[in-house]
């Protein structure tokens, strides 16, 4: 945590095979409504942006660059 922004770095647990969608779902269900997200990926995770969405959240998405994303969302309303 970063005062109100939390960045959370996929990457390595990606790439070892991992799949944490679900610990982020569970973090971002937990934190207080204005908390900034920012999750790093080393591909475009769709099934996690698309989980974010359902949660009524928006996404945006910045390729920072080759196998390295950048999700920014913020936690509007309690989910």
């Amino acid at each position: 945590m970063d005062g109100k922004r939390a960045i959370i770095d996929l990457r390595p647990q990606i790439l070892a095979g991992e799949h944490p969608r679900q610990k982020v779902f569970d973090y971002v269900k937990q934190a207080n409504i204005g908390t900034i997200f920012e999750l790093h990926t080393p591909r475009l995770p769709k099934p996690l942006i698309k989980g974010l969405e359902d949660f009524g959240l928006n996404v945006t998405v910045d390729e920072l660059e080759a196998d390295h994303f950048r999700i920014v969302t913020v936690k509007t309303e309690e989910i």
